[in-house]
């Protein structure tokens, strides 16, 4: 028999596999415990240029082109609806890789991956897992309705209550005691809810803008199309909680959320409660974050929220999902050109090199995703300061530059030509030269130098920002009380 790999969960990471499987060629199956791969549930997807340029080779863009348009202003207001900062992010990042922003609602950027499918039969939709056996030549998976399938390997795209995860770790730790800590079981943290929703377009919140409202412990996001807004009220929990623990919200809970924030500006002109009234669909959502230890063990190997979550402030999840299924896909494209059969060794070789490509990667996203969403929020003084007073001094660029070194650095499938993808200012990792590789070595330590010394640099800037308000309040004061 051919090698086989069963994926786990048909969401945007599930779907993707499909297609990277067929690209290369390996026998697989999806299974889906909905009875749709498509539900009426969810809010929007952001893809990246980097999500993009996947999306390109396995031939999913020029639909997702279709479904949207492209973003255009970043906004950021202040508690009372003022505006602070008016960015030409999404313009900037077009410029920088070739494409910009593409943003759809999330179950139809789920029908597109699926229409898309070469071959739709590798999806089985109605197909829960029950159990999950590991055995030394095969995995078998048990499914809820009493079938069976058979593989060599299992990818859990399952999200992250994954059941596959579990199923991995009590194998872990009955073959490896103590291999998976109970430190490690609790690396999912939950700090922040939010009520998210899609509404018809409203013309305060633009046609194709992001805007931003921050205040002390909570933010708000929406992501205007011409036709649709898709938004996000964030708000810090009170008690955090780890793995196991899950809150499950009634749609009662997500109503008396939002009557406490009806009140709360989200533009100059627009009350959330207005939004919120005129929603097509809302609901209240825990906002996992953190990345695993260990993404594999045995025959099973996790991708995307099943081994790294990320907060959404700056919509790299679902991308940096694809970014791992690319890579582990290229792992077993190698391995796969001369051997239908892999032997447990060369599986463990292969997830252990997905893995360390990944992981590093995946903690950086993570803590920048985090950073954002403190910002937006003013978890602290020190996070308030840099969304008030910092970031809007920033050039108008700098943002989608340092985001540009984030996409620049991303995977794509090795064994797809990426050709009629556009380019920008910005080159890719991957097809830099040897010069090239040279002269950003030499870059890079040069700037070690400052990275070393940037936290009391950026205290200092800081520090002298703050002195300058602190001084230019105390004139403005001074001549108040001057006598006339």
């Amino acid at each position: 028999m051919p090698f086989r790999v069963i994926v786990v969960g048909a969401g945007v990471v599930g779907l993707t596999a499909s297609h990277c499987l067929q690209k290369a060629g390996i026998e697989h199956v999806v299974l889906e415990r909905r009875d749709d791969v498509a539900p009426n549930e969810g809010a929007s997807t952001a893809i990246y240029p980097h999500g993009a340029r996947i999306l390109h080779q396995i031939g999913c863009l020029e639909p997702v082109q279709r479904a949207c348009v492209p973003c255009d202003r970043w906004l950021v207001r202040k508690p009372d609806g003022q505006k602070i900062l008016d960015n030409g992010y999404f313009g900037y990042l077009e410029e920088n890789h070739g494409s910009g922003m593409l943003l759809l609602e999330r179950r139809e950027f789920l029908k597109i991956l699926y229409d898309g499918l070469p071959d739709k039969t590798t999806i089985k939709t109605s197909s829960g897992v029950k159990d999950i056996k590991q055995l030394t030549d095969r995995v078998e998976v048990t499914l809820s309705n009493g079938n069976v399938e058979v593989g060599d390997i299992v990818i859990g795209c399952d999200g992250v209550y994954s059941s596959v995860r579990s199923a991995m770790w009590d194998h872990a730790n009955k073959t490896t005691p103590d291999l998976i800590t109970a430190k490690e079981k609790t690396t999912f943290k939950t700090c922040w809810k939010s009520l998210i929703g899609v509404a018809p377009g409203i013309p305060e919140l633009g046609e194709r803008d992001l805007t931003v409202v921050s205040n002390t412990g909570h933010s708000f996001l929406a992501l205007a199309q011409p036709d649709k807004v898709y938004f996000f009220f964030i708000v810090k929990i009170d008690k955090p909680f780890t793995w196991p623990k899950r809150a499950s919200y009634t749609d009662e809970d997500a109503e008396a959320l939002a009557e406490s924030l009806a009140e709360h500006p989200v533009s100059n002109s627009l009350l959330f409660g207005e939004l919120w009234k005129r929603r097509i669909r809302g609901s209240l959502v825990n906002l996992e974050e953190g990345v695993l230890d260990h993404w594999h063990h045995g025959r099973i190997v996790l991708a995307g929220d099943s081994a790294h979550k990320v907060t959404p402030n700056i919509a790299l999840g679902g991308n940096s999902g694809m970014e791992s299924i690319v890579v582990l896909c290229n792992h077993l494209h190698r391995v796969m050109k001369n051997s239908e059969k892999l032997s447990t060794a060369t599986i463990h070789d292969v997830f252990a090199a997905y893995q360390v490509e990944r992981q590093e990667r995946m903690r950086q996203i993570m803590e920048l995703s985090s950073l954002i969403t403190k910002v937006q929020a003013w978890d602290t003084l020190w996070h308030r300061v840099l969304s008030t007073y910092v970031l809007p001094l920033q050039p108008d660029r700098a943002t989608a530059d340092q985001i540009g070194d984030i996409v620049c650095k991303a995977p794509k499938l090795d064994y797809l030509s990426t050709r009629g993808f556009p380019s920008g200012r910005l080159q890719w990792k991957d097809k830099e030269s040897e010069m090239d590789k040279v002269a950003r070595r030499g870059l890079a330590s040069r700037r070690s130098v400052l990275e070393r010394h940037s936290p009391s640099l950026l205290v200092r800037l800081l520090g002298a920002i703050l002195a300058c308000i602190v001084a230019w309040h105390g004139v403005k004061i001074a001549l108040n009380l001057t006598p006339t």
